[in-house]
C-alpha cells in the first residue's frame, strides 16, 4: 500500500512539474533546458545526411511556445523552429519530444523560394521526416503546422 502511494504521489510531482513547464520553453531553448532532450535529439538526427545547422542544434527562430500534445495516449512537447525570423514560410521545423525524453521526431519542411504569394505552400512543399515517426506521429506533426494561419 505505501508503495503505490508513494507512487501516485510521485507520478502527481512529475505531472505537475511537467504541466508547469509546458508552454514556458521554445523549440529554439530546449536543448539547453535539459542534457536528455540534446542527447534525444541527437538519437533522432544520427545518421541523416545534409541536415542544415540549425536543425541539428535546434537554433533557429522560434515564433510559439512549445505546447503539450497527446498522440496515441502519449504525451509529447511540440513546438515550431524556423530558420531565422524573416524565412518560415520557406524552412521550418515542428519537433516533438515525448514526455519521458527517450524520443524525438520533426519534420523538416521546406518551400522553394521565390513562390508566388498566389501559389499554396502546402503544395509546393518538401517535408523530411527525422527520427522515423509512425504515421501516427506524421499525422499530428502535420496538424501543428496546420494551425499556422500563413500555411494554406
Amino acid at each position: 500500500m505505501n508503495r503505490m502511494l508513494a507512487g501516485a504521489l510521485l507520478l502527481g510531482v512529475v505531472t505537475t512539474a511537467m504541466a508547469a513547464n509546458d508552454g514556458q520553453v521554445r523549440a529554439n531553448q530546449v536543448l539547453s533546458t535539459d542534457p536528455e532532450y540534446r542527447e534525444t535529439w541527437q538519437d533522432a538526427i544520427k545518421g541523416e545526411e545534409r541536415l542544415p545547422e540549425w536543425v541539428i542544434n535546434l537554433s533557429g527562430s522560434s515564433p510559439l511556445q512549445m505546447s503539450a500534445v497527446t498522440e496515441d495516449g502519449d504525451q509529447y512537447l511540440v513546438g515550431p523552429l524556423c530558420e531565422s525570423d524573416n524565412n518560415c514560410t520557406h524552412k521550418r521545423l515542428i519537433v516533438a519530444f515525448s514526455w519521458d525524453k527517450d524520443d524525438a521526431f520533426g519534420m523538416l519542411v521546406e518551400v522553394p523560394e521565390g513562390l508566388p504569394a498566389d501559389k499554396s505552400p502546402t503544395r509546393h512543399a518538401d517535408y523530411r521526416w527525422l527520427g522515423k515517426p509512425d504515421d501516427g506521429m506524421k499525422a499530428m506533426l502535420q496538424e501543428q503546422l496546420k494551425r499556422d494561419p500563413n500555411w494554406y
